[in-house]
Order: C-alpha cells, then structure tokens, then sequence
C-alpha cells in the first residue's frame, strides 16, 4: 500500500512539472512530445532507483535517481511559490486581451442618415480603354503598378506563453542553484559543532569529559570509503574522551558496504567508541545483527539495551544505549528498563538513542542527557518543519520532559546527496557541572 501510494505522489508530481514546464512553455509539436517522453522517463526512474537501492540491486541509479529527485523537490517548491505571482500575471493579461479586442464595425446605410457616397465623375477614354488627359496634362495618367506583398512575418510570442517561459526558467533555475549549492554542503566536510552541557548532578571529578558525537553516516551507493575516512579523521582530531555513534550507520549489508566500513577502526578514544541501532539497522537484508559483529571487529562496542560505567578520574558515569524503536516489529526493540534499571540514581548518565522521541521513555527513567540523531536536522529545507511534527526536537539542544537532548544532524545524507540549511555535523559535546 505505501509503495501504491508513493508511486502515485511520484506521478502526480509529474504530472504537475509537465503542466508547467512543458505544456505552458511550448505548442503543439515534436518538441512536446519529446519533452513529455522525457518526463515520463524521470518518474520512472525515480521509482526504480527506490525499488533498486532498497533490493541492493540498480545502484548505478542512484547518482542519476537521487540527483533528480532533489531536482524535482525544489522544481516543486519553486513552481509553487511562484503560482501567486504567475496567477496575478495572468489576470492582468486577461483583462488586456479583453481591452484590445476590435469591436465589430456597425452597417452603415444612407437611409439611416449615413453620408452620401459622392458620385464620380466618369474619366473619358476613346476607343480602346486609354484614359483621355485630364485639361492642362499632355500626357495620360497610367495606373500604378501593384506593389509587392510584403513577407510574412513571426507572430509575436503571446503574453501566456511568456509568462509560462518565464516562470518556468526562475524555477529552474532556483531549483539548479539550489541543488548544487546542497551538493557541495553534503559532499563537504562535516561542521564541527562545539557544544557544553551542565549537569546538575554530575560529579565535579567528570566536568570536563569530552564525547564526539556523530550519527547517520549512511555508509551506501553514492558514498565511498572517502567518506568513511574523512568522518574519522576528523573524530581523532577532536581527542574526545567517548566517541558515540548514534544510529543509521550503514544503508545495506555488510557483503556490501563491509569495505566502506573498515575505516571505523581507526578511531581513537580514551574510554572507546560505542554504537546503537538506528531504523535503517533494521533495513539490511539480514537485519542488524550482522552489523553488530562486524563493528564488534572494528573496535566498536554496540550497547544493546545495556550500559557501562565510564570511570574519569575517579567519578563514574553511567553511558547507556537503547535499541531503536523499528526494532519492536522484530522482537529487538528499545529496552529501557534493561538498560536503565538497578543503576545508582545518584550518578549522571548518558543515553544514547537513535530518535530523539525516546526521550519520552528516558524522562520516566531519570536520565540526564540524551544523545540522537535521525532527524538530519530536516537535510532541506523546508523538511525541517515537517521533522518538527513528529520529533520533539529537530537539532541541537533542548529540554524535554525535564531531560536534555542535543540532536547532531548527522554526518552523512540519505537519499539525496544534498543538504540545504542542514550541514553535515559531528560534535564535540563537553560536560560540566
């Protein structure tokens, strides 16, 4: 039912562009019918490159795919912005057609009381038809030759077939502008976000303690191993006490992308580097286990519904992780009470949960600080409002419940490789008291 449902969004989107930027901007011809098979091209292949990537088969669609669809989102964006303006055009074009119509001429007839027509005098010819001349002339008046008739000229472009042309290049061209400037942010090198956050109860001993964040690499078809290693040399960089991971590592199996993986080992700690589920964990063909024991290899511990005491001169903190909640259809979803329960409710802790709407679940368990991910901070706008609909948070920190979270948008990109108002981010997150 989704995918009839997606399908049908996908062809009425279109559907639309088409209206718009082919059907208004040209007349009838073998120019539209060329750009209307190009059309139907482009919906299919947005479809397929979903069905292929989601299978791991077609991948070398992706670039294409992924590339147009950003394309056709802003197209969208742009075209409905401007229908206003297009609309107010066409009313005042409407009414100067109206204005410039001809009025039909009215009969006119001498019994009506129109003007005589005056009678001609007739021109006197001698035999033969030669005009005779006039008194005072010496030669006869010849008639004029006819004059040539004057080449066919182009018709003027009519005001509705500019206005469509018009509208149709400002869309394209704010969609080009757009979707290359998000290119470049999302391919670029992530933000490093700086970010301290006080504890009430956190032990004096632990103010100070340094956790690089990260989440949503997306480790897929249209990131290489580049990506991998860039995201951990920048890590190693920060010298963090903790390096968290948040979920949405990986976009496929491990026979896949294992490779694009293999530079996660590298990274450097003091108290080592952990790793909780996201929903597209539970995407791979074999769920997220394979995931867990490939990581396992890499250095990377996976906190599965469980936690550990991060021991800092002499304090302790409490770091916990929960599954995330796409796990639940499949028996491996979020355990709070597993992970939280029969802890010393005097020390801080630290959760990690892929959604920021766990906190929900963390509020009733006393935690202090929750760390997330999934949102990409809305990866383009406007997708940042509708995020804002589901999660309480969309980026950054926030309270919620009486709970902190900080949100990280994310390191990697997901479907589209653009980013719009939403950089690539991976945080430096400080303690203190």
């Amino acid at each position: 039912m989704i995918v009839l449902v997606f399908a049908g969004l996908i062809l009425l989107a279109h559907f639309y562009l088409w209206h718009r930027m082919v059907r208004s901007t040209t007349g009838p011809g073998r120019l539209r019918k060329a750009l209307t098979w190009g059309v139907v091209g482009l919906a299919v292949l947005v479809v397929a490159t979903f069905a292929g990537t989601r299978m791991e088969l077609g991948h070398w669609l992706a670039w294409p795919g992924y590339v147009w669809l950003a394309l056709m989102f802003y197209l969208l964006v742009f075209l409905a912005v401007l229908e206003v303006p297009r609309a107010v055009a066409a009313f005042f074009v409407r009414r100067a057609e109206r204005r410039a119509a001809p009025a039909e001429p009215e009969p006119v007839s001498a019994m009506a009381g129109g003007p005589a027509l005056a009678e001609q005098e007739p021109v006197p010819t001698v035999a033969g038809g030669t005009a005779l001349p006039e008194p005072g002339l010496s030669e006869p008046v010849l008639p004029e030759p006819p004059l040539p008739e004057p080449a066919p000229e182009t018709p003027p472009m009519s005001r509705r077939l500019f206005i469509g042309r018009a509208t149709a290049a400002v869309a394209g061209v704010g969609a080009l502008g757009t979707v290359g400037y998000g290119m470049t942010s999302a391919l670029g090198d992530p933000v490093i976000e700086r970010v301290k956050v006080a504890l009430p109860k956190l032990d004096a001993r632990l103010s100070g303690l340094r956790f690089a964040v990260v989440s949503d690499i997306h480790l897929g078809p249209l990131t290489g191993r580049g990506h991998t290693e860039r995201i951990v040399r920048m890590i190693n960089g920060l010298e963090a006490d903790v390096v968290a991971i948040v979920g949405d590592l990986v976009d496929g199996s491990v026979a896949q992308l294992g490779a694009l993986a293999q530079p996660l080992k590298s990274l450097e700690s003091r108290y080592g580097a952990y790793f909780v589920t996201g929903n597209h964990e539970y995407f791979a063909p074999s769920g997220p286990m394979e995931w867990i024991e490939e990581l396992g290899q890499l250095g990377v511990r996976s906190l599965r519904n469980e936690r550990v005491e991060i021991k800092h001169q002499g304090a302790v903190l409490d770091l916990a992780g929960v599954n995330d909640l796409n796990g639940e259809s499949s028996g491996d979803g979020p355990d709070f009470d597993k992970a939280l329960g029969g802890r010393d409710t005097g020390r801080s802790t630290v959760l990690l949960a892929h959604q920021p709407l766990q906190v929900e679940q963390a509020a009733r368990h006393g935690v202090d600080l929750q760390l997330s991910g999934h949102t990409h901070g809305g990866q383009i706008v406007p997708f940042n409002l509708v995020v804002g609909l589901q999660q309480p948070v969309v980026s950054g920190l926030a309270t919620v419940d009486g709970v902190q979270v900080y949100v990280t948008r994310g390191a990697g990109f997901w479907g589209p490789p653009v980013r719009v108002g939403a950089p690539p981010e991976i945080t430096m997150l400080e303690l203190s008291t």
